[in-house]
């Protein structure tokens, strides 16, 4: 009988192949011990996903057992921390959560009601309708919505997001971004809520009558110099001109949908040799010169959105304190009355929703979906009409740009507290063009980052290593390089982003002049 604790599970003799766990008859995670595990004597110790561990309270049938039920390794009550109840893997509203190949929340098919899924099909659809008729491509269904529907006709009970895929006759990097964004234009223009995740895949977020969002991924793939490549990251050898098009169609839900002229052939490239074979947790064997090669070319501007997708979610997003910085009460006395601000890097947006308290409308950014998810959570809670939400990238000119005309307009302070030690050269000129266009009319521009001191050893900053240490003298003359002029810089003893002690951090405010 395996061990089974609040630190993870302790299987001997288990057999090295899928194992699916159960709480309560709900599905919530899957592994296979000789890939997940330690091996430790005879036995596999594998950890509970950090993301669950907050979770872990009460009591629960725990079920492991293989994927069609032959082999099961446990079945029987286990009471996690004080046993106090039952053991509830949901989220805010009630839904239940499983944990996806990548180890994020999320919800599976098959907590998912026959309304929802019915409706997520009928948004499915009218996408690959859109990218047809409007954008003119040749769009398909992919990865786990493509291996359910080849292998069993039904969506995979374990997966929980739809997959499409779009062939592109460019071989040219800056023409494949180009499409993209004329597609993200489009589907724009059709007042959907659309997410770019690199300059070559989007995803369409599909409100449900639930109250949850269905994330229907976009991406593009292509052919460069005999090499076929396909975002998610597949790269390899694939003859897109015999196995992809023209296109066929398959049954998924008794649905036809779009389809690789050959299926079986794409989910071999996707899966290799034994795709048949069940397996929720599946781990991608991509060539890693082709990835390099795909991050080179359209993924530079988003490298960290995986790690600070993490930060605000559990356990981690419970340490950020719900009060305001010490940062925010120092800026908010520098404000006019009712002075409008731009909070970069928002995060939970504990700073906006105090300056919003204060009088000051704020328009509160980050690139972060979870992060942007939580501050809408938490703006329709308290019914805050003074905070606008909007995702911004400083790595993106592009959308760095939209933001000059209508803060030109309507001129807002800048501020950032932790920002800088989060971009990179390019994200931070983005930022100086924006703040040298917007603040010439007497606006500032306010940051607060951990400071790099030369000839002392600081410690790192938190959350390491999505931050660091920046030079204050050297973002002086970055900020003076675009127009600008540093008003105060101060380096004292402050707090990071958890508020917990940092020995040296900069404060500092800069004006753009009229010319």
């Amino acid at each position: 009988m395996p061990e089974i604790s609040a630190e993870g599970l302790r299987l001997e003799g288990a057999p090295s192949v899928p194992l699916l766990v159960h709480f309560d008859d709900q599905y919530v995670w899957s592994f296979t011990p000789g890939r997940d595990g330690t091996l430790s004597g005879d036995s596999f110790e594998i950890a509970w996903p950090r993301v669950m561990r907050p979770f872990l309270s009460g009591t629960t049938r725990v079920r492991v057992a293989t994927y069609d039920g032959g082999v099961v390794l446990h079945d029987a009550e286990v009471t996690f921390g004080s046993g106090a109840g039952r053991v509830a893997f949901v989220d805010e509203s009630g839904a239940p959560y499983s944990i996806d190949k990548v180890g994020h929340l999320t919800r599976a098919f098959e907590e998912t009601s026959d309304d929802v899924k019915q409706e997520l099909l009928d948004a499915t659809h009218t996408v690959l309708r859109e990218l047809r008729e409007r954008c003119g491509l040749d769009a398909y269904l992919c990865y786990g919505a493509l291996l359910g529907a080849v292998r069993q006709g039904t969506m995979l009970g374990h997966d929980s997001d739809v997959d499409l895929c779009y062939y592109t006759k460019a071989s040219a990097p800056a023409d494949i971004i180009a499409e993209s964004y004329r597609i993200q234009r489009a589907l724009r223009g059709l007042d959907w809520r659309v997410l770019r995740m690199s300059a070559g895949d989007i995803k369409v977020l599909w409100p449900l009558s639930d109250g949850q969002t269905a994330h229907i991924d976009i991406f593009s793939a292509f052919t460069i110099n005999g090499t076929f490549y396909q975002f998610g990251n597949r790269n390899g050898s694939f003859d897109a001109d015999a196995h992809l098009l023209p296109l066929g169609t398959i049954t998924l839900e008794g649905e036809e949908f779009a389809a690789p002229k050959h299926p079986e052939e794409m989910l071999a490239f996707i899966y290799g040799p034994n795709w048949r074979v069940p397996d929720p947790g599946f781990r991608y064997q991509d060539s890693p010169v082709g990835t390099k090669r795909l991050d080179a070319w359209f993924r530079g501007t988003r490298t960290e959105v995986p790690g600070w997708a993490k930060a605000y979610q559990e356990p981690t997003v419970s340490r950020i304190p719900s009060g305001p910085s010490s940062f925010a009460g120092w800026v908010e006395p520098q404000l006019g009355a009712g002075d409008k601000v731009v909070d970069l890097g928002a995060g939970t947006g504990r700073d906006a929703f105090w300056l919003a308290g204060q009088g000051h409308p704020v328009l509160a950014t980050d690139f972060s979906l979870p992060a942007m998810s939580l501050m809408r959570r938490k703006r329709d809670a308290m019914g805050e009409s003074r905070v606008r939400l909007e995702m911004l990238v400083l790595n993106e000119l592009r959308r760095v740009m939209s933001f000059v005309g209508p803060l030109s307009r309507d001129p807002h302070h800048l501020y950032g507290r932790g920002l800088i030690g989060s971009l990179d050269r390019a994200a931070r000129e983005n930022l100086f063009r924006l703040a040298s266009v917007v603040l010439r009319g007497g606006q500032s521009l306010f940051l607060e980052f951990s400071a790099l001191v030369p000839g002392t050893d600081l410690p790192l900053p938190e959350p390491r290593p999505l931050t660091r240490r920046f030079d204050p003298e050297w973002l002086r003359q970055e900020i003076e390089s675009f127009g600008g002029v540093v008003e105060f810089l101060e380096i004292a003893p402050g707090t990071d982003m958890f508020d917990q002690p940092d020995p040296a951090v900069a404060r500092l405010r800069a004006v753009w002049p009229h010319p």
